[in-house]
Formats: structure tokens, sequence, C-alpha cells
């Protein structure tokens, strides 16, 4: 592993980058951005978008994308936006090491989306943006946008089909969800990106809580985990763009405005590609077999979310606040009915 990691981190700093700027005009503004995802993933989930805003751009602006690791560890990337040494990030708080008060919602903050829609409808009706972009602001950082990614669901060497299956299963997961799981028994492991593949199949892991079955298809996890649970964490995944406040402040707002829409276009790109393939692999899908923990005793994982949720609010104003605006979403769900929640 050791000899496998120093190769992919080797390769990293000497790889090209993903989407190189053709030969540019004295006065194009270039970016560099780097994402959390690896290759395969970047090439759904931000190669589209970046690739969309440079051939808009042209001249006036060129980005240059780089991936998981590439320039600084994920865990780096906001102290490298935040000092300029990368203009423009892709990914969510809790994995970029974010210093605010809402790095905890980021990624899967468990049980606080059920479906996909509700992300983008926390963060444009119920004011999770003015949130974040207060938070970002106060550190040097424009908060660009939210939006809903994959779900977050168990890939497993074993089967998982009881709660008491998950005692000690060694699990690549995000900080918030690690934290929160650690109760039952999942024992988190952080690793980088890249080195997840290597380390199931050398049994370092015994599984991944990281995404949904289309992200473990189209990484190639679903080539070393041989289960998929069925019940999720969380129902989407809260991802975010950023840039260096300065950086941001510099562009004219036309380009602001291009930056704004080819990362909303990315967003919803996501949304129908993850929520169809999620269905689609579930049923067409051949490397994975479906496992499900009964209803009844996942409601005890349910139940354990609504007092983790109490746990963090009472850290501090900022997080009491965002709490709210998530049991105040959630209730008014429920009580909308159908098709808005089932229970």
């Amino acid at each position: 592993m050791t000899t496998r990691r120093k190769f992919i981190k080797g390769a990293a700093l000497t790889a090209p980058a993903a989407l190189a700027a053709p030969a540019l005009a004295q006065s194009t503004i270039t970016w560099r951005m780097q994402t959390y995802a690896g290759a395969a993933l970047a090439a759904e989930v931000i190669d589209p978008a970046i690739k969309m805003f440079n051939d808009i751009a042209g001249d006036r602006m060129q980005i240059e994308l780089f991936y998981a690791d590439q320039l600084v560890p994920t865990g780096e990337l906001f102290q490298a936006m935040q000092r300029g040494t990368i203009d423009a990030v892709q990914s969510d708080d809790d994995s970029m090491a974010s210093p605010t008060e809402v790095t905890v919602f980021g990624g899967y903050f468990p049980f606080g989306s059920r479906y996909s829609l509700d992300v983008p409808v926390l963060f444009n009706r119920y004011g999770l943006n003015e949130i974040w972009a207060e938070e970002y602001a106060a550190v040097g950082v424009k908060h660009i946008s939210a939006g809903a990614w994959d779900p977050c669901h168990f890939a497993t060497k074993d089967p998982i089909r009881s709660l008491a299956d998950l005692e000690g299963k060694r699990v690549f997961t995000f900080p918030t969800a690690g934290r929160f799981l650690s109760q039952f028994g999942v024992v988190p492991v952080n690793l980088p990106w890249e080195d997840i593949e290597v380390a199931v199949q050398t049994g370092e892991l015994d599984g991944i809580a990281w995404s949904g079955i289309t992200e473990d298809y189209t990484v190639g996890w679903a080539d070393v985990t041989n289960y998929f649970l069925t019940n999720n964490i969380s129902g989407a995944w809260i991802g975010h763009f950023f840039a260096n406040m300065d950086r941001w402040n510099e562009l004219p707002e036309d380009l602001q405005k291009l930056f704004q829409v080819c990362c909303e276009q990315s967003h919803y790109y996501r949304q129908h590609w993850y929520w169809g393939g999620e269905a689609d692999l579930r049923v067409n899908g051949t490397k994975m077999e479906l496992t499900t923990i009964p209803d009844e005793e996942w409601a005890q994982v349910e139940n354990a979310a609504q007092e983790f949720w109490e746990e963090i609010a009472a850290e501090s104003d900022t997080k009491r606040r965002v709490v709210d605006i998530f049991k105040k979403y959630n209730a008014d769900m429920v009580k909308a009915g159908r098709p808005y929640r089932y229970g």
C-alpha cells in the first residue's frame, strides 16, 4: 500500500491538468481549480461544466482544472483556496476541512435530506444560502453555489443485514458521517480518495460509506465490493463551489454570472445523472447484491440522528440556526404528505 500511495501521489503531482487551457492571450484571466473528485468521477461531475465555461469565456478567461489531491490533499483545499494557491474549489465543507461553523453540515449530515431536491430548496427557499455566504465571507472565501449530489449508502465486502453487522467495520466515509456512525460500531478510516479501491482489495477497508450506487459503479468501487445496503444515511450530499474572495471580486460581473450559471448547470446535471443511475443500477446492475436492514431496526439510526442534530445544535448559535432550518423543512415536508414524504 505504501508503494501504491507514493506512486499515486507522484503521478498526481506530475500529471498535466485535466482540462489544460490552450495558448492564451496575455490579457486572459486564468484560474486554477481543484475538485474533490478523482478523474473517473470528475468526468461526470465537473469536466463538462468547466469545459462549457472555458468555451464560452474564450480568451477572456480560462479555468485549469485539477482532480483530487493533484495540487494539495483534499483536506487542505480550504487553506489553499483561502491563501490564493488555488482560485476555486468544488467540494463539500466537511471534506475540505472548512474552519466555519457550517462545516459539520457539508457532505452527509445524517438524515438532513431524504431526496436530492431537498438540498436546493433548503438553500434557496429556507435560508441556508444566506448563512453559508456569511460564514465564508468572514474567512475570505466566496460561497458560489450549493447543490444536491448522490445519497450515502454502504458498499461492503460482506453483507449488512442488521445493525450488528456494522460492528467493527472499517469504513471510508466523511468526517461527520463517521462521527455519527461510530456509535453503531463503525470504525471511520481516512485515506486519500484514489487509494480506496486498493484499500478494499487488501483488506485495509471493509467498505465505503461515501456515495450512492451510481458513483460505486463509475469510480470502480463496485468492482471490489460485493454488497450495497439500500438504507441510506442521507438522501443527498450537499456539495458546493467556492472561490477565493479576492479572485472573485476581480472578475467582471458577466464572468461571475457565467461561472455561477455553469455551476448551477453542473448541479442540475448531477441531480438527474445520480437519480436515474441509482434506480437503473439497483435494477439492472450486475456487480453488487442489494441488502436491507429492516425498517423497524433502521428506525434506531433515524432516531439517533435526531439526538445527533441536537448535539450539534448545542455547539453554537449558528449551528442552532441551521439545525432549526432542517427541522422546520422536514416538518413541512411531512405535513405536505405525498409525494413529498412517505412518513
